[in-house]
Order: C-alpha cells, then structure tokens, then sequence
C-alpha cells in the first residue's frame, strides 16, 4: 500500500485556489478511480473534475516521498484505461456496429515510436488499406508502431467530424498505455486528405506530438469574392509554434494545387517574424511528383521528422483553442477555453513572472508551474497584457498533480499550478 502517513496537514494554496480539510486516504483513492473515469470531452464531466482537483489540493505534496508516491500511483491508475491489442491486425473499436476500424502495424514487439498515419479519399471515402500501403513498411524500417485510422464518416472533412478527431486522441493515448513508448515519440504523418488530416490533428494536438509530416495535403483555406486566399481556418497556425513539421507539396499537383500550401508557408513565415518560434517548420516543394508521395517515398519524407522529440515545456506558448473539449496545452489548462481566441504565454526566468497576451481575460485558466521553467518556491508574477494582475507563491498539491495527469503523461505531470484568473 502507497502512502500510509497520516494526511492530516492543510497547504498553504496559490490565490484563487480554495483551501479545505485534507481527505482521508481512503476518499483520496476514491475520488483519483472516479477523474479518472471521467469523460472530459463532457462540460459537467469537466466541472465535476474541476470539483475533484479543487478537494485534493487540500492534500499538501510537501516532501519529495509524497510526491514520488503520487506520481507513481496516479500514473499507475490513469494506465488502467482502454488498452489496445499488441498483435498487427484489423480491429474496431465498436466491435458490434463496425464503428472504428483501425489497422495495427509497423514494429508491434518493441517499437522506439509512434505513428498515427491518416489516410486520404473524401465524400464516399474512407478507407485505413490507403494509408497501410504507403507507410506501413516505412514504419516498420524505422522501428515504429503504426496506427492506421479510418474516418468514422468519409466525408470531405472525415478527419475533423463525426467524432473521429477525438477517437483518433484515444487511439493515441491507449497505444501509450499498451507499449512502452515514450510519450515524446508520437508522429503524425499522412497524403492527400490525410494530409490535411496531419496539419489540422497536428495544429490541435501539437502539444502531444514530436513532428507532423503532411503530404500532399492542405488545412482548409478562406477565400475572398474573387477567389483568392485570405486565411487559413482557425487554429492552425498560431498552434503550430513548438511543433516541428515537413510539408510535402508537388507544384503540378492536380488534385491538391500549391497555393494553399504556399499561403499556408508563407503565414508561418510571417507567424514567426511576429512571435519568434517556427524554428522547425520545413516546406518541401518539388516539381514532377504530380499527386504521387515524395521523392524517396513516404520513407524519405518520415525520415526528415524522425530525429524529433516533443518538448513537453516551451518557455513561449501560442494556443488558439478551436475544440471545446481540448482543455490542456503544454502547462496550460482552461476547463473551458474561449474558442477562436489567440493566447501568448512567455515565461521569463530572470523576473520569475509569466506574461499573458490575449484579446480577452481568460476567464478559469489554470497555469502549471514546471520546474524546468519556473521557480514555484519564490514568489511569482503573473502579467496580463503587461500589467500585474498576480502575484504570490504555489505550494505543490495533489489537485495539481492529478489536474495534470489527464493523459496519464508521466512528462506533463506537475505538481503546482495558478488560477490568477478565477
């Protein structure tokens, strides 16, 4: 049995966070088997994990034992959801309605990576075999396990209706639970629609990949009267900072024209003159290829990203929520983030401060405290479009360390966090 001690001691909680008599071990397990139950793409699911972090932030981790414990058995309770099979194969996840075919391949036994490869068609098509044949056996080179999703719907935008976005999230975590694969070692990769697949997951979810490889595929541009590109849909750009990304693109593609990726290419450009990052942001256009995958293959192309490992902590976030249900982002969590809105976090060590940049105030957004970038046992100073807004320390608590185990990611747990905004 873990943690034996009496709990018996009250912390001393960052403003904003309420301050209660600890539980007993027993209401502690209690309520860690029910957060962990939760289905947090659900607004009162949220609110009532909410509920549960705030009740265990009165349970101090003030020694290293009860943190170590903690970590360990929080860890070990997210791991006991969905897991998958470890044999290459065909299965569904809705076994009875043949709802969520998926194929298992590439290296099953002991995979160094993970590969979530989306494949393309569009209204009418939607087939996982697509994707299988183009990047199965260039996974396995690379000694990767490949998941080979297929839209719940074959619809023009299959990747990011009908559900399939968020199964696909849970494809991911329940292949981490299954195999020993480093939580920094998961890739996208995908052609033609799944390319779009690969920009649009990616920019949503880029706080959980190493690299995303698109090929011949684009994010859904916005065009004006006379037809020209002015935008990209929400949520991709901004989102794309810290995450390292190869675009495929043939100029004489007939199928999917250049200038959605060029437009696309060039808004990084400009996204990084204005906010810094997007150091690893590679377009890669050629001419001859037509619809077809990279020169080399898919083999090539994958091999451009596969040095990469997620940094799990970025001093500079930019997160531009667009899902309702996608609460966390790097040490960010917003239990309900305003959609559309751009957010410009910057730790600054030398000062010890966070500074927020936004339109609007974020009303709820929690802030974790990594080690890595900030000294939680000082005082902290938190800015809101340069002005003091907070200030004062963060005692590490249960709460925040179960709050920041949502994935069940050992290299995003974090035992302190802020509310500097209610």
């Amino acid at each position: 049995m873990l943690l034996t001690a009496i709990l018996s001691c009250l912390p001393l909680l960052a403003d904003g966070l309420p301050q209660q008599a600890s539980p007993s071990l027993r209401e502690i397990r209690k309520l860690v088997d029910e957060f962990f139950a939760l289905d947090l793409q659900r607004d009162d699911e949220v609110e009532r994990g909410m509920e549960i972090a705030r009740r265990l932030d009165s349970y101090p981790l003030d020694s290293s034992a009860k943190k170590k414990r903690w970590r360990k058995e929080l860890l070990s309770a997210a791991g006991k959801r969905q897991q998958l099979t470890r044999k290459a194969g065909e299965y569904w996840t809705w076994e009875e309605e043949r709802r969520g075919r998926f194929l298992i391949g590439g290296e099953t036994k002991k995979p160094k990576a993970l590969l979530i490869s989306m494949h393309g068609g569009g209204v009418g098509s939607a087939d996982a075999r697509g994707a299988f044949s183009g990047y199965n056996a260039p996974a396995k080179k690379l000694g990767w396990l490949a998941i080979f999703p297929q839209a719940l719907e074959a619809t023009e935008y299959g990747w990011t209706d009908s559900g399939t976005e968020e199964w696909v999230l849970g494809l991911v975590e329940a292949a981490l639970r299954t195999w020993d694969i480093p939580s920094d070692r998961v890739f996208f990769a995908g052609h033609s629609m799944g390319g779009f697949g690969t920009w649009v997951l990616g920019a949503h979810h880029a706080d959980r990949l190493a690299a995303a490889a698109p090929s011949a595929g684009a994010p859904t541009p916005v065009y004006n009267y006379q037809k020209e590109i002015i935008d990209l849909q929400t949520g991709v750009i901004p989102n794309l900072r810290n995450l390292p990304m190869v675009v495929f693109q043939s100029r004489d593609d007939p199928q999917v024209p250049p200038e959605v990726n060029q437009f696309a290419a060039k808004s990084v450009s400009e996204a990084r003159d204005k906010w810094g990052g997007y150091a690893d942001f590679e377009y890669w256009e050629v001419d001859g290829a037509g619809h077809g995958s990279p020169p080399g293959g898919h083999i090539a192309h994958l091999e451009k990203v596969a040095k990469w490992k997620r940094n799990p902590v970025p001093a500079k976030l930019l997160w531009q929520p667009v899902l309702s249900w996608k609460h966390r982002w790097y040490w960010l969590y917003w239990p309900r983030p305003r959609l559309g809105e751009v957010l410009v976090v910057t730790v600054t060590a030398e000062s010890n401060s966070i500074h927020l940049e936004s339109k609007n105030s974020p009303t709820g957004l929690q802030i974790f405290l990594p080690q890595e970038l900030v000294d939680s046992k000082n005082e902290i100073t938190v800015l809101f479009n340069g002005k003091e807004v907070w200030k004062g320390r963060a005692e590490p608590t249960l709460g925040s360390l179960l709050l920041s185990a949502v994935y069940g990611d050992e290299q995003m747990l974090v035992d302190s966090r802020i509310a500097p905004f209610g």
